[in-house]
């Protein structure tokens, strides 16, 4: 049995593809992953596209100039809808963005598991991927999400020196 943590350390940014197709089994896994994902106040403010190997993912692909990008068989672009986010009353925080970053997360998580890689992307050119999907304007594109077959490696003992201790990140009790 593979344990959440074991998942957790074995995720890492894939920056080399295999050119296989994802099976579509498995692609409804890793989107039924961030269906579930929780949201604030369960509205579920998110919208995902995806686009797989063809005319489609190669037009798009010109909202990230990243040579390894190219080699993503799959491609999802995760949209925080801002019209159907939740609001904190307190100060208008819009959770949209935080909403679309936790069904992320179950996605990528997801893809894990089932021996897929992953590669959160925020970096990339908005106009052009607004474009592209021709988004509203309430939807916002979060995240660039590729998918597929990893040709490259991490070790998942890298969190041991790459990450902060729990020391430097959490306190116990009030601050006195």
């Amino acid at each position: 049995m593979t344990h959440f943590l074991e998942i957790a350390k074995n995720r890492y940014s894939c920056r080399k593809y295999d050119s296989r197709k994802v099976e579509e089994e498995k692609l409804s896994m890793v989107l039924e992953a961030g269906r579930v994902a929780p949201s604030a106040v369960n509205f579920q403010p998110w919208h995902f596209y995806v686009l797989e190997k063809g005319k489609d993912l190669e037009q798009f692909k010109a909202a990230y100039h990243r040579e390894w990008f190219q080699t993503a068989p799959c491609v999802i672009v995760i949209c925080a809808d801002h019209g159907a986010s939740w609001k904190r009353k307190a100060d208008g925080k819009d959770h949209g963005d935080v909403d679309a970053a936790i069904t992320t997360d179950h996605m990528t998580l997801q893809a894990t598991e089932l021996g897929l890689a992953t590669c959160w992307i925020c970096n990339f050119d908005i106009e052009k991927c607004r474009k592209f999907l021709r988004l509203p304007d309430h939807l916002e594109p979060v995240v660039i999400l590729p998918l597929g077959y990893p040709l490259d490696s991490a070790d998942p003992e890298r969190h041991n020196e790459k990450r902060k201790s729990l020391s430097e990140i959490v306190t116990h009790g009030l601050p006195t």
